[in-house]
């Protein structure tokens, strides 16, 4: 079979409760989604199972012709603290750098007793390497190889099962750094090799060491499972060589690339990214105004906002406390997802989250074996959710099993109903969500009277109009399937990697020969990874930016020179570049200053390969719109809080017509979520079937 005879395209999206899977028939475009239990301790198992039930509706295996997959196994490494054993070589007199680390402290300022994150590679498992270039590439001593020899045979002795390689100034000529990796493979084969030089060859020593060491601590943890993976994917027919992982920038990467060349750090936010690339791609118009993203799935809930229908990035972060600087969608998580559990503390304070029931044994009303009360059961008391309807009825919830859980662990320490506490846990989940968004929108001075709030994951539409409510937000978008929308996202995105390089220098110095130089070593670069992952090179788009900042300042910013130049730079260019950079400048941070000198800090490219994508039509309005009647279900009795009680018409959403329009009180099921429209909010069904819901 010739890859012109396959049809599907598969995304995969694996949660802490839940892994979606979206296959798309290209040739009709019809959508297909399955949802099963995540297997935390082999997530490739839940992946393949999900695949196995499309195959058992019909689908063939062997007719996939692309494979995307969004993953948390790096980050959940991360959170959970089991990596790699790690081993760092550093320049001689420089080993202090991974524990001093730098002068920022999460939580308070005034913590006396404030402890900085433990070592990845603890100083037992340091070694320094006499070797030395100076800032501008140039070797002052020259390295010590016996010294690597000897250190690799020592970290090899201690069990090490990765190393991370991080020299001074190797971002400026890497060659000790490949040497070393290549002294090392000799005397200690197959152990995972991290060079600084290529993980994040930029300025700052330790980001770039912090960077380094995660790479190599979570290296060996994703080439297992996508070893498994790919093992699995052979068997049960899967022959497509198109597999790819999505990254933190929203753009996917073949298996190939993710373990190889220090890219494995750029997986950490694989999971929660392609949902806000799914709605930056699928939410078009309303992206363009501005989109406040809601990403409730059963361990966590992520945050992004999209501004002029791109999401917001950055390239420097904190993930688990630790320093991770590549580029990234601008995001934030918390513990509020539907498997959330609730608890009372000692002074009688209820509090959810951050511990999961996850998907094993999951919320008490799963029937799993699960005790503790979760946000789930929560909203299965308070009448959100449909006991006999959950993922289209293909699990039963167990309204005794929800209803103990709550009763013992918050409604009797509480001396109150259980049906004040579970509406009491809806409120407390509704409000931290809230919280995080107004402070993540008024730290990137985001305005949200005009933005929209678009919900997804299984939990996020149940929440959305609670939450938008507290934000004073009047607009929802819920899109066709959003239980399933970050695997949707998947089928969304384009091949993107980024490099970049730092080489300090004042702007006015800088030729645009030089400039053109090192981009055209970085495409060159480029354009080999392209073609050794099987790539389209002729397809490849590059852009390009510039790290800029103010002669003295700490920090800098990226400032794209896209319409700035057609084939090569000029002076002419680099002179528009340091007028970009001004107003951006002012922009961001209120001012400029635009008679000081102007510094070089980094170069950066980025490069995207576009692949096929899925296409959502819009549809006529059906014959009779507005005759609800056709899709509902029956009515349910809403527990808005303690005391407030509504009756709610249960609707079908895929019985729903274009047009329609639906007042609340509300409920519309479909297989993958629950979407609930309150009093005072009404939904209309727009031409692409989102559910568009504004307050009254």
């Amino acid at each position: 079979m010739t890859t012109s005879d396959r049809r599907y395209r598969l995304g995969v999206d694996v949660g802490g409760t839940h892994t979606d899977l979206v296959l798309l028939d290209m040739a009709s475009g019809d959508l297909m989604v399955e949802k099963v239990a995540s297997t935390p301790k082999n997530p490739a198992l839940g992946v393949l199972g999900g695949i196995a039930r499309f195959v058992a509706r019909g689908h063939r295996a062997q007719d996939i012709e692309f494979f995307a997959h969004g993953t948390t196994i790096t980050t959940n490494a991360l959170l959970e603290m089991r990596g790699a054993q790690v081993g760092l070589l550093i320049s001689k007199g420089y080993r202090a750098v991974q524990e001093v680390q730098n002068q920022a402290r999460d939580g308070s300022l005034f913590d006396y007793f404030y402890e900085k994150p433990s070592p990845i590679a603890p100083q037992s498992l340091t070694r320094e390497i006499t070797e030395r270039s100076d800032y501008s590439g140039r070797v002052l001593l020259p390295l010590d190889e016996d010294a690597v020899r000897q250190a690799a045979r020592e970290l090899k002795a201690a069990g090490v099962q990765s190393v991370a390689v991080c020299y001074l100034f190797s971002f400026m000529n890497p060659a000790h750094e490949e040497l070393t990796r290549a002294l090392i493979q000799e005397e200690f084969p197959g152990v995972s090799v991290s060079l600084s030089c290529e993980v994040l060859p930029r300025i700052r020593e330790w980001p770039r060491m912090s960077t380094t060491l995660l790479n190599a601590y979570l290296e060996p943890v994703l080439v297992r499972y996508i070893d498994h993976l790919n093992r699995g994917l052979d068997e049960i027919g899967v022959v497509t060589q198109q597999r790819f992982l999505m990254q933190s920038n929203g753009g996917v990467m073949p298996f190939s690339a993710a373990i190889a060349g220090g890219k494995t750090v750029h997986t950490l936010l694989s999971g929660p990214a392609a949902g806000a690339q799914a709605s930056a791609f699928l939410a078009e118009e309303a992206a363009q105004s501005g989109l406040v993203t809601l990403d409730m799935g059963g361990t966590s809930a992520d945050i992004a906002f999209i501004e002029g229908g791109v999401p917001l990035e950055v390239t420097e972060g904190i993930i688990a406390r630790r320093q991770v600087d590549v580029p990234a969608l601008d995001m934030t998580t918390i513990s509020a997802g539907g498997g959330s559990i609730a608890w009372v503390d000692g002074a009688g304070f209820l509090g959810i989250g951050p511990e999961s029931a996850g998907a094993d044994p999951g919320p008490a009303c799963y029937g799993r074996g699960g005790k503790r009360p979760t946000v789930t059961d929560a909203d299965l008391l308070c009448g959100f959710l449909n006991p006999g309807y959950f993922l289209g009825g293909a699990q039963t919830l167990s309204l005794d099993a929800a209803w103990e859980a709550i009763e013992r662990a918050v409604a009797e320490p509480l001396k109150i109903s259980v049906l004040e506490a579970a509406a009491g846990i809806r409120r407390i989940v509704d409000m931290r969500m809230a919280d995080e968004v107004r402070v993540f929108a008024a730290r990137r001075g985001v305005d949200l009277s005009s933005f929209t709030l678009l919900p997804f994951g299984g939990a996020g539409a149940v929440h959305a109009a609670a939450v938008a409510a507290e934000l004073g937000m009047r607009r929802i978008l819920v899109p066709p399937r959003p239980g399933a929308f970050s695997a949707l996202g998947l089928l969304c995105t384009d091949v993107v990697h980024d490099y970049i390089r730092s080489d300090l220098k004042p702007l006015a110095l800088v030729t645009p020969e030089h400039v053109e130089d090192i981009y055209r070593q970085l495409e060159t670069k480029a354009r080999g990874e392209l073609a050794d992952e099987e790539m389209s090179v002729a397809d490849a788009r590059f852009s390009r930016e510039l790290d800029l900042r103010y002669s003295g300042q700490g920090y800098e910013l990226r400032t794209p020179l896209d319409g700035l130049f057609v084939e090569r730079l000029t002076a002419g260019s680099l002179v528009a570049a340091r007028a970009r950079f001004d107003e951006r400048h002012a922009q961001i941070h209120g001012h400029a200053a635009a008679n000081r000198p102007v510094e070089v800090v980094s170069y950066r490219l980025r490069v995207r390969v576009a692949v096929p994508k899925y296409q959502q039509q819009e549809e006529a309005p059906g014959a009779s719109p507005g005759a609800l009647s056709r899709a509902e279900k029956a009515r349910r009795v809403l527990h808005i809080s303690g005391d407030e009680v509504v009756e709610a018409i249960v609707y079908e959403r895929d019985r729903l017509a274009i047009g329609d329009v639906i007042a609340g009180p509300a409920i519309v099921e479909q297989f993958d979520a629950t979407t609930v429209i309150p009093p005072e909010w009404r939904a209309r069904v727009d031409a692409t079937r989102n559910l568009i819901l504004e307050s009254s």
